[in-house]
């Protein structure tokens, strides 16, 4: 007879959380209060360490990299983390600064925590996520389970065709520096009485950030780049969620994907009256809608659209078998991914250092790019845009090669189509 086989960390990790989120269902008071033995458990560490080393990112101002655990012995590592929690001793240390540009032209601040401080928030996230997870609205699908930013795009459509022909286009004003973190503090303990989570908590708020060898510390805001940071973002606008079903839901549809959200109304009047409520919420939670960014979009007429999750939405005429006139939801990517991906593409094959590798090397790195915005922007409104970006990946093999080759792009393009079909770049069209 065989032995029964050992259940794996992450299946230990899986069945603690539907315990957890049970419970938490079953009672919407409940405030649970023993979780911190939890966060050190070994198979919660191992798995927290799974999902960091799987998530890659850089190094934070220790420079101590993924590689550098894994040559100096995982086990070992989360050891130490273990051991630091039981006793009490884990201080985090302020996050790295670092600014990626934004598609406006400006610079997006992220911060990076060392990866001691990584796998303890990911350890910290799977013990208490399925918590909050039994409060959190449909209406949300940014940074959870089992949710995609392709369901809320699928929850867009249908709301606007069921008549929506107002939208509510909101920005939140720069959401994750201007969180109130006591009122975050606040919201956690509805759920969290664990003295020594709710620490944990409060001491990655205050650990700061470090920018030219200065910390800075402050009272608002979350890291943008913090493994538990889109949790806490959640958990934080959950309010606004559960706000808008109380007061809101007759106005309109509310769909939000992280800090961003759309409101699909019926009538200029409910979308009016959706902007008065949304304020009032924000005002609520110590935020500000953009000025500029913010703002109402006619749907009605086709001559309006927006962009949400990186596709633009739209209402164009259709017609039946029967001849009839309509108008329907049709969803392309947008402007600036569109030139997202043309940016890419040319980061890619455009800098001299490009003509050190072989077609080959750039088709491998590219093919699983092409497939993931495929599976992301194809729709049956797309094929033209995406056709597009077909012949702009071309042009651009061909510039590379000519310059690799020192010819004429205009001479090399029958070969390089032949070498692109040879080694099998994927299309997006």
């Amino acid at each position: 007879m065989n032995a029964a086989r050992l259940a794996t960390p992450k299946e230990k990790v899986q069945e603690l959380q539907e315990k957890l989120g049970y419970a938490a269902k079953e009672s919407k008071r409940r405030r649970f209060h023993a979780l911190y033995d939890k966060v050190y458990r070994w198979d919660i560490l191992e798995e927290a360490w799974r999902r960091v080393r799987a998530n890659k990112g850089a190094a934070g101002i220790d420079k101590q990299t993924l590689s550098d655990i894994e040559e100096m012995g995982v086990e070992k590592f989360l050891l130490t983390c273990q051991r630091s929690l039981k006793e009490n001793s884990y201080r985090p240390m302020p996050v790295r600064r670092q600014y990626i540009p934004k598609k406006d032209g400006r610079m997006r601040p992220l911060g990076i925590p060392v990866i001691r401080d990584r796998v303890i928030q990911m350890a910290v996230k799977l013990v208490v996520e399925p918590i909050f997870e039994a409060d959190f609205k449909d209406s949300s699908f940014g940074f959870r389970p089992k949710r995609s930013a392709k369901q809320a795009l699928d929850r867009v459509r249908k709301a606007c065709n069921r008549k929506g022909n107002w939208v509510c286009d909101v920005d939140i004003q720069s959401y994750f520096d201007n969180i109130n973190q006591e009122k975050l503090m606040k919201l956690v303990e509805m759920r969290i009485s664990d003295k020594k989570v709710l620490k944990l908590i409060r001491k990655w708020l205050k650990a700061g950030v470090m920018e030219e060898g200065t910390i800075t510390r402050t009272d608002f805001g979350t890291p943008q780049g913090g493994v538990i940071s889109p949790l806490l973002s959640n958990i934080y606008l959950n309010v606004l969620d559960l706000l808008w079903e109380k007061h809101g839901k007759e106005c309109g549809e509310l769909t939000r994907y992280a800090d961003d959200f759309v409101i699909i109304c019926k009538t200029k009047k409910d979308a009016d009256k959706a902007m008065v409520i949304v304020q009032a919420i924000m005002k609520r939670l110590d935020l500000t809608l953009h000025p500029t960014k913010t703002r109402l979009v006619g749907m009605w007429t086709g001559k309006e659209g927006f962009d949400f999750l990186g596709m633009h939405h739209r209402k164009t005429k259709a017609e039946t078998s029967r001849a009839w006139t309509y108008y329907t939801t049709q969803q392309w990517l947008s402007k600036k991914a569109e030139q997202h991906i043309r940016d890419e593409i040319k980061e890619r094959l455009a800098p001299p250092s490009a003509r050190m590798l072989s077609v080959e090397d750039h088709v491998e790195y590219l093919n699983p790019k092409i497939r993931g915005w495929k599976n992301y922007y194809a729709t049956p409104y797309s094929q033209i845009k995406m056709a597009k970006l077909d012949w702009y990946i071309l042009q651009r093999f061909c510039r590379y090669y000519a310059k690799k080759t020192k010819r004429r792009h205009t001479s090399v393009w029958r070969q390089v189509s032949e070498m692109l079909k040879q080694q099998n770049l994927l299309k997006l069209a």
